[in-house]
């Protein structure tokens, strides 16, 4: 087929999808019809829905079809569109805090100011934070079942820039990281800026499925794998000791580098041994106060087994140089008073209580998630769209995150994930009894 005409046909399903002549959720011809209508090769017809894809109009789905897109509803809604509007009710993004936290912070600055060398947050610092500063860490993972040297830990602004540095320091352009087929977002647009191929592994019985990650291990060398085990985001999952100890020997057997996301791992009560526990000589464990204390906190931290750290430590120069002073030597306080820990169980209780309403307004549907978690990821029925539910909601002044931001593979669950931190809680209540609406309206 002459260039000019294979293009003349992606501009027109272009126009039609534009104009509304073909209305979001159409399914389209298959591969094979379109081939036939039109004269074309089936790999002609193959790349037309492909470029139609790229320009995010159209999208296949794995033993579905091709489907025509919501083109209204902002690309990748769940990442980039944290700018709410006024009067949006954001189920969208999590950003908890709990009341009084102001405060908090009023008087940690005040003590601040009366109390040691100012002078010294001014000026550069040690590039993993100063010795007393992981120190603080070091006590503080201690509590959440990991034992590291304070030399093992290294301080960052987040723990998105954790994942960043652990990258940049330690994988290189072409490797091929392991990561669960619905995996954090961030992480996708880190691995695609560092030139990283995700490979996904599907789930099995709440988990993400070994024997699948074995067997693609045995088939393509992966450098890495990367797993959220305690509250994974967007699902919930706790992983149990017994996979922890699999993955584990997965990974010493093929030279595997772990990745250990631990953003919300204080939520959970008592889980198993962090992956880092378990494998010291070839994980690294990423966590933050984002979270637990408050977003506007850019203070993470890094631990790695000793070899990796002047790699790591490359990387935060490359980037930072160093973490802010003056949010690092607050942050470090709350961690040595209590005040860290103390919000972190208070935000369990609050988690617990947002579940428990997200679960009695959402009755009947298919929820997915912990007990103690700021998400609820909501399956919806075969017959229903996603992104015609998030574009439904977004017109009733909702804003949900579809299954798109998190999907590292081509079959796409048709589902949306709510985060229950970022509301108070009448509005809270307001924005689910809104979601069984539209979810119920769809379905019929």
């Amino acid at each position: 087929m002459p260039r000019s005409r294979y293009k003349s046909l992606v501009d027109a399903f272009a126009a039609d999808i534009r104009s509304g002549r073909l209305s979001p959720g159409t399914r389209l011809p298959t591969h094979r019809e379109l081939a036939g209508r039109h004269g074309l090769a089936l790999a002609t017809a193959t790349r037309v829905y492909a470029e139609l894809e790229s320009m995010g109009l159209v999208s296949g789905e794995t033993g579905r079809g091709t489907f025509v897109r919501e083109t209204a509803l902002p690309a990748g809604l769940g990442v980039d569109q944290h700018a709410v509007a006024s009067g949006l009710l954001d189920l969208n993004f999590n950003y908890p805090a709990l009341p009084g936290q102001a405060e908090l912070l009023r008087g940690a600055l005040r003590q601040l100011a009366t109390s040691g060398d100012l002078e010294a947050l001014l000026r550069y610092q040690p590039h993993g934070g100063r010795p007393h500063e992981r120190t603080a860490v070091a006590r503080h993972l201690a509590c959440r079942g990991l034992t590291v040297d304070e030399s093992q830990v290294l301080l960052v602004s987040g723990a998105q820039h954790g994942l960043a540095v652990t990258l940049m320091g330690l994988l290189r352009s072409g490797d091929l990281i392991a990561t669960d087929a619905l995996t954090y977002p961030g992480f996708k647009v880190l691995a695609e800026a560092q030139r990283l191929e995700l490979a996904p592994i599907p789930a099995a019985n709440g988990e993400p499925d070994l024997l699948a990650l074995a067997r693609l291990c045995r088939q393509r060398k992966v450098r890495a794998v990367y797993c959220m085990p305690t509250l994974h985001n967007p699902l919930g999952w706790v992983a149990s000791l017994e996979w922890r100890e699999r993955l584990v020997r997965i990974a010493r057997e093929h030279d595997l580098l772990i990745i250990e996301d631990a953003a919300y791992a204080f939520l959970a009560d008592q889980p198993p041994a962090p992956l880092a526990a378990l494998a010291p000589e070839r994980c690294v464990y990423v966590s933050g106060l984002s979270k637990s204390v408050a977003t506007g906190l850019r203070v993470g931290f890094v631990a790695a087994p000793p070899a990796w750290i002047p790699a790591l430590e490359r990387s935060i120069r490359a980037t930072v140089w160093n973490t802010p002073g003056v949010m690092t030597s607050i942050a470090c306080q709350w961690l040595d008073d209590g005040t860290v820990m103390r919000l972190e169980q208070q935000k369990r209780e609050d988690a617990a209580q947002r579940q428990a309403m997200a679960r009695r307004i959402l009755h009947g549907l298919a929820c997915i998630g912990h007990p103690q978690s700021y998400f609820l990821w909501l399956t919806l029925g075969e017959e229903v769209r996603a992104d015609q539910v998030a574009m439904a909601l977004m017109a009733e002044k909702v804003s949900v995150s579809t299954a798109e931001p998190f999907a590292t593979s081509t079959a796409m669950p048709h589902a949306i994930r709510l985060a229950l931190g970022s509301l108070a809680l009448d509005s809270l209540e307001l924005a689910l009894q809104t979601v069984r609406r539209v979810v119920e309206a769809h379905s019929y």
